[in-house]
C-alpha cells in the first residue's frame, strides 16, 4: 500500500503544473473573449498565416468551456474548427448573414455544453437584417446563445459582440440595444455572459448603463489584473476588451493572456482575456 501511495504521489509531483491548474470546480464556467484580428497582408510578419498556430495552443492551454471571438473571417473559423476538435461554433458573417465578412462566433466545448438556441442581430435601427447603424463605419453584429451545462443541467446565455471603432453614437446606441435585448431575452433571469471588443476604455460614459446591469469581471474578480488588452503589435496599450456577467455567484479570476505560444511574438493585436465564473 505504501508503494502505491508513493507512486501516486510521485505522479502528482511530476505532473505539469498547467495540468494541475486546469482542475476546476464542478460549478465553474471558464470563458474567453478574443479578438483574433482578421486576415490581411497589411499586417506583414504579424498576418494570420504566421500566427495562426498560437490560437489553438492558447485555447488548449486554458481549456475554456466557451469563448467568443471577434473579427474572425471564414478562413480563421475553419482553421480553429479543424484544430480544436472538442469545440464547435455558431455565428454568421456580418455582411450578408451567411459567411461573408467578420463573424462574432461563439465556440463551445461540446463535451461539456449543449446548445439550446442561438441567433444574430445587427447593431442598427433595423437589427433583424444585415445593416449598418447610426454613424458606424462598419456593420456590427451580436451573436447570442442559450446553453446548458451537460453535467449540472444549469442554463445560461452567452452573448458576443464587437462595437464600432469609429462611431461614438454607434457604440452608445449599440450598447443600449444590447442591454435592451438582454433584458427581453432573459425573463427567467438565467445567468448571462457578455464578451467583446467594445472599442472604449473602462471610464467611457458609453459603459455607464451596462455597469448598472452587469458586473465587469476585471473589476470584480477575486484575483485580477489591469493589463492592457489591445497591444497594436506592441505599439499601443489600452483596455477595450471585456467580459461582463450577471446571475453568477462570483468571479474567481480574471486574466489578460499575455504569454507567447509557439514562439509567436503576438497572438493578435489584442490579448485574449479569460474569466472563471461560479454558478
Amino acid at each position: 500500500m505504501k508503494r502505491i501511495i508513493f507512486f501516486l504521489l510521485a505522479i502528482f509531483i511530476l505532473m505539469p503544473s498547467d495540468v494541475v491548474a486546469k482542475k476546476k470546480r464542478s460549478d465553474e464556467l471558464t470563458v474567453i473573449s478574443y479578438n483574433v484580428r482578421l486576415v490581411t497582408t497589411d499586417d506583414g510578419e504579424n498576418q494570420w498565416k504566421y500566427r495562426a498556430p498560437a490560437t489553438p495552443a492558447m485555447i488548449k492551454d486554458y481549456c475554456p468551456d466557451i469563448f467568443g471571438v471577434q473579427e474572425a473571417v471564414l478562413e480563421q473559423l475553419e482553421y480553429m474548427d479543424k484544430h480544436l476538435p472538442n469545440y464547435t461554433y455558431v455565428g454568421v458573417g456580418r455582411e450578408n448573414g451567411k459567411q461573408r465578412g467578420e463573424t462574432m462566433a461563439i465556440f463551445y466545448n461540446t463535451r461539456k455544453i449543449k446548445l439550446l438556441d442561438w441567433g444574430t442581430y445587427w447593431l442598427s435601427e433595423t437589427p433583424d437584417v444585415p445593416s449598418r447603424g447610426w454613424d458606424a463605419a462598419c456593420r456590427r453584429t451580436v451573436t447570442w446563445t442559450l446553453m446548458e451545462m451537460k453535467g449540472s443541467g444549469k442554463k445560461f446565455f452567452y452573448v458576443n459582440t464587437h462595437l464600432d471603432h469609429v462611431g461614438t453614437e454607434a457604440r452608445q446606441k449599440g450598447l443600449d440595444l444590447i442591454v435592451s435585448k438582454i433584458a427581453a431575452m432573459n425573463p427567467d433571469n438565467l445567468p448571462m455572459v457578455l464578451t467583446g471588443d467594445f472599442n472604449v476604455q473602462p471610464d467611457n460614459p458609453a459603459l455607464a448603463e451596462l455597469n448598472t446591469k452587469m458586473s465587469d469581471a476585471r473589476r470584480t474578480a477575486v484575483k485580477t489584473d489591469y493589463r492592457a488588452t489591445y497591444n497594436g503589435w506592441g505599439r499601443f496599450a489600452s483596455v477595450i476588451d471585456y467580459i461582463y456577467y450577471l446571475g453568477f455567484s462570483s468571479c474567481l479570476e480574471y486574466e489578460t493572456i499575455v504569454r507567447q505560444y509557439k514562439d509567436i511574438p503576438y497572438i493578435s493585436d489584442h490579448y485574449p482575456i479569460v474569466a472563471r465564473l461560479v454558478f
